[in-house]
């Protein structure tokens, strides 16, 4: 798709989000907040980098962290990297890499390296989340995945450091499943959670509204398809319009389901 049709398509968008905005009524989030996901490749990294922009627009002084970065070999650009280019908060840290794109726990084990401990990751994390208004913290795949040394999670993480949790979800079949039990684990930990639509089409299908009605959880935010090839200034203008108040941005929920019918 080319940058014309892109910034078409985020114009579409901005037009039926704007619409949904409305004044915050929610106190915003603050502290850390762990970005999880229903599985790998749902749209995790733009949506951290969107509540990032969000936050900062916002006057917030934002951190973001990736516990464990997998895949570096690949050549893409790493998902830190990511979140710095589009969204500029005032900090961007991972705290271990890994060549081999697999769980971090396996990626540790076949590149021969020590892998992270969860008292490691803590205590890093601790210390960046006292400097800072709001850290987010970007998993690797979803909830259950072995992050580190003992197999220790994301969700174990979030419980540790007394987190809130936004699950990011597809659009598409099968998410309503996904997205149902990734919010039952956090309650299980008594971890509070909110729902973000990782990349919601511009022209949604029957299964995507349907699945919008239907799907569990408080959804707090939709961002565009396509978002993460939008430029760092008109994503960092147009991040607002993608998330609720209580994400730093003025998107309405109600009235963005009410459009989607």
């Amino acid at each position: 798709m080319g940058a014309e049709a892109l910034l078409a398509e985020a114009l579409r968008s901005e037009a039926l989000l704007s619409e949904a905005a409305t004044p915050a009524a929610t106190e915003p989030i603050s502290g850390a907040v762990v970005i999880t996901g229903t599985d790998t490749g749902v749209g995790k990294t733009i949506v951290t980098a969107a509540i990032a922009a969000a936050a900062t627009a916002a006057g917030r002084r934002v951190a973001v962290v990736k516990p464990a970065q997998t895949g570096t070999a690949d050549g893409d650009e790493p998902d830190a990297a990511t979140v710095a280019r589009l969204a500029e908060p005032v900090t961007v840290r991972t705290l271990a890499s890994f060549p081999d794109p697999l769980a971090p726990l396996a990626a540790a084990r076949v590149a021969g390296d020590d892998p992270l401990t969860a008292v490691m990751a803590q205590l890093a994390l601790r210390t960046i989340i006292e400097e800072h208004d709001i850290t987010l913290i970007e998993g690797a795949g979803g909830l259950l995945v072995p992050m580190g040394e003992g197999g220790w999670t994301v969700l174990d993480l979030a419980a540790a450091l007394g987190a809130t949790a936004v699950v990011v979800a597809r659009a598409g079949l099968g998410t309503l499943n996904h997205t149902a039990l990734t919010l039952r684990a956090l309650a299980h930990r008594d971890v509070p959670a909110a729902v973000v639509i990782g990349a919601w089409p511009a022209e949604p299908q029957l299964v995507h509204r349907t699945n919008l009605h239907d799907l569990a959880g408080d959804l707090v935010g939709a961002v565009p398809e396509g978002a993460g090839a939008l430029t760092p200034a008109l994503f960092r203008r147009e991040a607002p319009h993608w998330l609720a108040p209580l994400l730093h941005g003025r998107f309405d929920p109600v009235a963005f389901r009410s459009h989607s019918r």
